[in-house]
């Protein structure tokens, strides 16, 4: 039979998340979604399915980029299966970025005329979409010898 002493000895030495229970905090964060929105209704049921949302501290909706910005302790998967079910609108992840952020922004694969004003397609996370937005020098410099925008390129051709 296990004593009284021995118990309560037992019971101080389990780490504090056994005793208490409490479960881990979700990092305050800042998710962007891409969500089709064609007018002011649209507009209104997004941000008023968002921002009844138990986590979230704070919402944006740009109706001319697409554009929602949620910030709060939120996981991106919650907020999709939000917008699919309370305002009917289907989310994806924001898959745009700057200008700046791509060595060429104007290859295939990264230039997308749907995208807004200044962003690209984030193309340098997968590798398969387009291999000639991460060329490397010498790559740029094969590929511009025979570039008519090149006054020292090849006239061969």
């Amino acid at each position: 039979m296990i004593r009284l002493d021995d118990l309560i000895a037992e019971l101080c030495e389990l780490p504090a998340k056994v005793i208490i229970g409490k479960k881990k905090r979700k990092e305050f964060q800042e998710l962007a979604f891409l969500v089709r929105m064609d007018c002011e209704g649209c507009e209104r049921r997004v941000r008023k399915a968002l921002e009844d949302m138990k986590g979230v501290s704070s919402v944006e909706v740009d109706p001319k980029q697409n554009k929602v910005t949620v910030s709060g302790r939120v996981e991106a998967s919650e907020v999709v299966k939000r917008l699919g079910r309370r305002a009917g609108k289907k989310a994806e992840p924001w898959p745009f970025v700057p200008y700046e952020v791509v060595p060429h922004p104007y290859a295939p694969g990264a230039y997308d005329k749907k995208a807004p004003p200044g962003y690209v397609r984030n193309v340098l996370d997968d590798p398969d979409k387009a291999p000639l937005v991460r060329a490397s020098s010498m790559e740029e410099r094969y590929t511009t010898a025979f570039s008519d925008d090149n006054p020292n390129s090849c006239a061969v051709m």
